[in-house]
């Protein structure tokens, strides 16, 4: 048998080449994940990021609670009709706290990725109460009980607690005054609000759901909405170059 038809072994016997299938499968992947190991980053670094406030936390909860994940992305791609449409393509840095990530697979709504202060949160609060009453040709469904559903504060310590010990970094400082941050988000006349503002700088401080009197979900689930995309500054960017 000449050098050149010694490929004939894998083709007339699977099992060798199922083991040959196996091996150079196994190398591509040592090449690709040992460097990760080395590097002290996979994630280029992006100055305004931060990790969730509590309060904020609790939307996105709330937000993957409600499977809004499987009708709206979160990953604005690098292409002309995208940028158009949503801004700035999503950098790897925006989604570096979020476990799970929400780039999502599909598209029945539009991207998130750029919501935050792009409506007001009365728009975001008739939305979610009743999606055709701001969008007629909607298909989403509602969600008014997120008005009334009083949001649970006792277990968001541990909350932030296991998202530190993935990798977040919430400090002892932010856990210990987790659930006292979260009601101080929604009201701005809180006596906590500036050490809540020293804690997560840029945060947003008002009532969100237009009910003072308590902190309810929709509370949260606006908050959350509304930080989507906005605590890069993207107007560092050249957004011509960004659509070359």
């Amino acid at each position: 048998m000449s050098v050149w038809n010694k490929h004939q072994v894998f083709e007339k016997n699977s099992l060798v080449l199922l083991v040959g299938i196996l091996v150079m499968v196994a190398i591509g992947g040592l090449v690709e994940i040992v460097p990760l190991f080395y590097l002290k980053s996979t994630i280029e670094k992006v100055q305004g990021m931060r990790p969730y406030t509590p309060l904020e936390l609790a939307g996105r909860n709330i937000y993957i609670r409600e499977g809004c994940y499987l009708c709206h992305s979160q990953m604005i791609r690098p292409m002309r009709d995208e940028l158009e449409r949503y801004g700035h393509f999503s950098l790897a840095a925006e989604s570096m706290y979020d476990h799970p990530f929400q780039w999502g697979s599909k598209r029945t709504g539009p991207d998130l990725a750029r919501v935050g202060g792009k409506y007001s949160d009365e728009w975001h609060r008739d939305h979610l109460v009743d999606p055709r009453s701001v969008v007629p040709e909607s298909i989403m469904p509602g969600y008014p009980f997120l008005l009334n559903a009083t949001l649970g504060t006792r277990d968001i310590a541990d909350h932030l607690k296991t998202n530190a010990i993935i990798g977040v970094p919430y400090t002892e400082t932010m856990i210990e005054n987790a659930a006292a941050d979260l009601l101080a988000q929604a009201n701005p006349d809180a006596d906590g609000v500036d050490a809540f503002l020293e804690r997560y700088p840029n945060a947003i401080v008002r009532d969100f759901d237009g009910n003072p009197q308590k902190v309810t979900e929709m509370d949260a689930l606006v908050a959350y909405l509304q930080m989507l995309g906005t605590l890069v500054d993207f107007s560092i960017y050249d957004s011509k170059a960004d659509l070359r």
